[in-house]
């Protein structure tokens, strides 16, 4: 399960129905719904290091 931030129950809560996606500008991200309201919940990725640094 993943967790993120529901704006409308202002908590950290799980996503049901959870897939992954790749927004428009390459970043990628998870988009679900809410356990608690089944409100749209995404969060997007943690980027990888590419070892540039």
């Amino acid at each position: 399960m993943t967790i993120g931030y529901c704006v409308k129950c202002r908590k950290k809560v799980d996503l049901d129905g959870e897939e992954e996606f790749k927004m428009s500008n390459g970043k990628d991200a998870i988009k679900g719904k809410c356990s608690k309201c089944d409100t749209p919940v995404f969060r997007i990725k943690p980027m990888k290091r590419t070892g540039f640094w």
